[in-house]
């Protein structure tokens, strides 16, 4: 039996069976290592070798979560919500319904998108953004389907289509596993492949305004929405400063020397909230501890996931694999590049984290990509598009927690039916279509 399939079902199984996707990713290696015939000491050993290669990405994650705490501390946040429910109330009339309907969509999309970018503070908003305003899309009917829809599609797009912030680090890490394996490219190589896929989402989100379209009535119920952060200009300034100096920070060609790190990124920003003021120097240990502590998990995950992958590589079983592909699929190449998407999809379905897949499907996906004669744009665009796909839909996934936590403020939005059902079909189907149809092209 093939020890990468092996290592790869267990942990799906344990995943699914909601095991710790940590745990899950150790225990699937050591099967997978002794299914390879190794020995518990060298399939650990392997693992831990390979823990490196995630700690650059987990160690930005705490510092961009110590960002995102920082922003926080601030009040920018809060301003933006009240300047929302002040444009909103404004026009608040009956006659004036479509254009706050419209507005809400705008603010809500915009702020999800910013979230992953030019404000990197992922999900954090979502529980600052939302209450507040259950009880006007209560009163408008909206169907909080579509608003799961919405943030499931600015807090994704960005991240796959976008060389800043959340969308540096993921496409640093395609880049570096896809070189790990063989393949020599740099994080720029990563930007133009991944528009295609990505308009696969724009469809989806199109889609999603289609069909959930209608109204739908939902009981008015009291929900604590008080904002207690006082808000200074200043800091205001001082914040908006400090984000753009965090977004020119993580262009290569404007700084060589930070190579386009999203940790240096996050690291001015911190530091410019210190130096100016907006926060106190006596805040800063607090800061970044609830900051690293926001982010812990997924660094976990990303470390275990590259030891998992490290151990794939090493059970020499992956060249097994493609052989077993070669022979199975012959030179269909269209058929190869759907079933590597759907075992993208549903990896990321059982570890819920799109960062963490990359390391473990770029160790199998390269090598077969190369043996079908896949281009180099065309493995970037498979590997980075089979690594999105099962972020909208997974029920373990921030893109699906993050909405339900702010929509179910007063228990009337079901995480699995209202969140994860229609956000699975509404963006994966159109993310297969476009992103099979990129990989052919560039092939």
């Amino acid at each position: 039996m093939n020890a990468v399939v092996v290592a790869v079902v267990v942990m799906l199984l344990l995943s699914v069976l909601r095991i710790n996707v940590v745990f899950s990713l150790v225990i699937g290696a050591v099967a997978g290592g002794i299914t390879a015939g190794m020995s518990l000491d060298d399939t650990l050993i392997a693992f831990v070798e390979g823990l490196g290669g995630g700690a650059e990405v987990a160690l930005s994650y705490g510092m961009l979560g110590g960002l995102a705490i920082a922003i926080s501390k601030t009040g920018i946040s809060e301003l933006l919500v009240v300047t929302i429910l002040k444009l909103v109330q404004r026009k608040g009339d009956s006659q004036k319904r479509g254009l706050v309907k419209a507005l809400l969509f705008f603010v809500i999309l915009l702020m999800s998108i910013f979230s992953q970018n030019l404000i990197p503070i992922h999900i954090a908003f979502i529980p600052l953004l939302i209450p507040p305003i259950i009880k006007i899309l209560n009163m408008l009917e909206i169907d909080r389907r579509l608003i799961a829809c919405i943030l499931a599609f600015g807090l994704i797009t960005p991240y796959m289509s976008l060389p800043f912030g959340f969308g540096l680090v993921y496409q640093g890490i395609v880049a570096d596993n896809i070189s790990a394996a063989g393949l020599e490219i740099t994080k720029s190589d990563v930007y133009g492949p991944m528009l295609i896929p990505a308009l696969g989402m724009v469809v989806g989100l199109v889609v999603a305004f289609f069909i959930f379209r209608k109204p739908r009535k939902y009981e008015d119920r009291q929900v604590e929405t008080e904002i207690n952060v006082t808000i200074k200009k200043k800091n205001v300034v001082y914040t908006v400063i400090a984000l753009i100096a965090a977004v020119i920070v993580q262009i290569p060609s404007i700084v060589p020397l930070t190579s386009g790190s999203m940790f240096f990124g996050a690291l001015v920003g911190v530091l410019i909230l210190y130096i100016t003021g907006a926060l106190k120097w006596s805040e800063a240990d607090q800061v970044l501890t609830d900051g690293m502590r926001l982010m812990a998990f997924i660094g976990l995950v990303m470390i275990a996931s590259s030891g998992f992958a490290s151990v794939v590589t090493a059970t020499g079983h992956v060249e097994q694999l493609v052989d077993a592909a070669n022979n199975i699929l012959g030179d269909n190449k269209g058929l190869a590049v759907l079933i590597m998407l759907l075992i993208g999809l549903l990896i990321d379905m059982g570890i819920g984290s799109s960062f963490a897949t990359i390391p473990i499907i770029a160790a199998i996906f390269v090598p077969i990509g190369l043996e079908f004669g896949l281009s180099t744009a065309a493995i970037i665009t498979l590997i980075g598009t089979a690594g999105a796909l099962g972020d909208a839909g997974s029920p373990a996934s921030d893109s699906t927690l993050g909405p339900t936590a702010g929509l179910n403020v007063d228990g009337q939005h079901d995480h699995i039916r209202d969140t994860c059902i229609p956000t699975f079909f509404i963006f994966n189907i159109p993310l297969i279509i476009f992103g099979w149809a990129a990989v052919m092209f560039f092939s």
